[in-house]
């Protein structure tokens, strides 16, 4: 069963957001689909005639996880944003789980900030490691590199150039103030229920 691009319109005239910027990275977003799909068929079919000891395939398997995790971290970072955002509850369970982390909910975004405006292209990532219950903000390089093995993700901010230069060009520090405008807490602490029945 193919992979699908997922609408993500509804977040257009989001405020701080332009509708440029914001079609572009669908669209870069439905690539990473459509590859997903392509790299998936093809190590299929190759699989299915016998070249897994190609250097072909080979590669094809490794370039796999990069389109997927490109396409699934793309799907988190949109469903984590909403239209002037949903802020952060303090008696929610992920923020008491955050401030037991960080020390406190303003502590965890210095420190997600601070992650994002590290030079660099990637994503930063709020993890929860469901068999320790821990949190951890962690920097993933390009797509593939820097994921803390089964951990779940429950905010995704993008930080490839993409995401941000048609409306904010270098200024990154105020591009990462727009994601926090619009972040939907309502999201990831849906997120972050499921692991706590």
């Amino acid at each position: 069963m193919a992979y699908e691009q997922k609408n993500f319109d509804s977040l257009l005239g989001m405020d701080c957001f332009s509708e440029t910027l914001l079609k572009n990275h669908f669209t870069l977003y439905g690539g990473y689909v459509t590859n997903t799909n392509k790299v998936a068929d093809l190590l299929s079919a190759m699989a299915k005639e016998g070249k897994t000891a190609t250097p072909e395939y080979a590669e094809l398997k490794r370039r796999f996880g990069w389109e997927f995790n490109g396409m699934r971290l793309h799907e988190y970072y949109f469903s984590n944003l909403k239209k002037g955002g949903a802020k952060a509850d303090g008696g929610t369970a992920l923020a008491k789980a955050i401030a037991a982390e960080f020390g406190s909910l303003e502590n965890w975004e210095k420190d997600f900030r601070a992650s994002g405006a590290m030079r660099g292209i990637g994503w930063v990532v709020l993890y929860y490691d469901v068999n320790a219950k821990r949190l951890f903000n962690c920097w993933v390089n390009e797509h593939d590199v820097g994921h803390l093995s089964g951990c779940v993700p429950l905010v995704v901010m993008d930080v490839f150039e993409h995401a941000y230069m048609i409306d904010y060009g270098l200024k990154k520090a105020d591009y990462i103030n727009s994601f926090f405008k619009n972040l939907d807490w309502k999201e990831a602490e849906a997120g972050f229920a499921k692991f706590l029945k």
